[in-house]
């Protein structure tokens, strides 16, 4: 089709995905028990090493603060085009270590880092606030969701839409341009709105907020260290503003902001991932127990971020079943656990982008299975009018209102660009037109 031609057919989908997507796991109460998989692993892999877990903080925090040291002291010096590459491959590489950080303050929250509760609460409350993380109302939150994954009516988080509830505009973002659009918001706002506003969170009868001790997430002992949290975030968050004071804002934001956005994205883009897939079943209070809901759960890969993320995205559902394990003991037991899960153990080892792609478009809400009552697999079929605005280079858009929000969203892009590179600009004393742009950020 030529640029801005139209057609009645909807463009073919991908057959493999597709056959990805039918390849559902098990749903029935497994033939083996959670003490049988226990036996399968081997005794270490239960030890928590004091020692050990310290050297991956120390490791973590050595190279961010090289990272950190680098940035200030020699992008400065590098040439207007190298400068320009280097900021932004400071903050992925930073944002990605920060996650491994994140990755440990989330492993003493479990309980996984020592065995000592006190020593874990204090490692995880300080490195957490750092990143702005409420660490005793998160880790309690993210208790219950452990507690009670894959359950409809009780889970915590990405807790997936049945279709009668759907909202009224979902049949509008179900087409590229709304796709794109629900993930940028999703991987940039995601986190902050979640801890503040509990979106994509339980249904619970009244306001809930992790900031909040009295909200229904908690319990009243534990409203206290909930107070707590708030005191650890509001502490970094007063050193933050001392730096804007004494290095100005947009080198705070530069140097500690974007990292931050990398780390708070990468998070949702995980957590989503490892709890979203067509062949994932969710249960309602008629079907669910723990033992499934912990095994509805999907490991991926994510390359050499395994890595550096503590293998938390290839070991999730070892994870699930034993919280208390230690990441470095995870990635074996994973390999000793997979012949007793059989069927049960879910790997997708499909490329990172495509498969948010894929599950952005195929899992919209869940509908109950025809065959097994109380059982809910993933589905995207809404009423939408299906015709195409193909606009070449592959993209199509849904009707003409897919390609009004295409146009819409094109210019409000550049606008924010335009809008973005005037103030850094001005605040740097630079002429916002004379396209030196490179000279802005060496000036940070």
């Amino acid at each position: 089709m030529g640029g801005g031609g139209r057609s009645s057919a909807p463009k073919q989908r991908n057959s493999g995905e597709d056959e990805v997507s039918k390849k559902r796991v098990p749903h029935a109460k497994p033939p083996f028990s959670l003490s049988q998989v226990k036996k399968a692993i081997p005794p270490h892999c239960f030890q928590r090493s004091v020692i050990r877990s310290f050297s991956y903080v120390f490791y973590d925090l050595a190279i961010a603060s090289s990272l950190f040291y680098l940035a200030l002291n020699y992008f400065s010096t590098l040439p207007n085009n190298l400068s320009l590459f280097a900021w932004p491959l400071y903050w992925i590489i930073q944002g990605s270590v920060l996650t491994g950080v994140w990755v440990i303050a989330h492993e003493c929250g479990h309980h996984a880092f020592s065995d000592y509760q006190w020593l874990d609460d204090s490692v995880g409350l300080v490195l957490h606030s750092f990143l702005l993380v409420p660490y005793f109302s998160w880790k309690y939150s993210h208790r219950r969701h452990h507690s009670n994954t894959g359950s409809l009516e009780r889970d915590e988080v990405f807790v997936p839409k049945t279709k009668a509830s759907i909202r009224w505009y979902s049949k509008y973002l179900n087409n590229p341009v709304g796709r794109v659009l629900t993930l940028f918001i999703t991987l940039t706002l995601g986190w902050p709105l979640y801890l503040a506003f509990n979106v994509s969170g339980r249904n619970y009868e009244r306001f809930a907020c992790h900031y909040d001790p009295y909200g229904p997430i908690y319990s009243d002992r534990e409203r206290l260290q909930i107070y707590v949290s708030d005191v650890g975030v509001l502490a970094v968050c007063y050193g933050l503003y001392k730096l804007v004071l004494a290095k100005g804002f947009l080198w705070v934001v530069c140097v500690y902001g974007v990292p931050l956005m990398v780390v708070n994205a990468l998070l949702v883009l995980i957590t989503f991932l490892q709890h979203t897939h067509p062949a994932v079943p969710h249960y309602d209070s008629s079907e669910w127990d723990w033992f499934r809901g912990a095994l509805a759960t999907v490991d991926r890969d994510y390359g050499i971020l395994n890595k550096v993320l503590h293998n938390i995205t290839d070991t999730h559902i070892a994870h699930h079943l034993f919280s208390t394990m230690p990441h470095y003991h995870a990635m074996e037991a994973t390999k000793a656990i997979k012949p007793i899960l059989g069927d049960y153990y879910h790997f997708d080892g499909t490329s990172v982008c495509k498969a948010m792609w894929r599950e952005a478009r195929e899992c919209m809400y869940v509908d109950e299975d025809s065959k097994n009552n109380g059982v809910y697999w993933y589905n995207n079929k809404v009423e939408w009018v299906e015709t195409w605005e193909c606009l070449g280079f592959g993209f199509c858009f849904t009707s003409d209102l897919g390609y009004a929000s295409y146009r819409i969203i094109s210019w409000l892009v550049v606008i924010l660009v335009v809008d973005i590179y005037i103030m850094l600009s001005c605040m740097v004393g630079g002429n916002p037109f004379s396209y030196d742009f490179h000279l802005i950020l060496r000036k940070l």
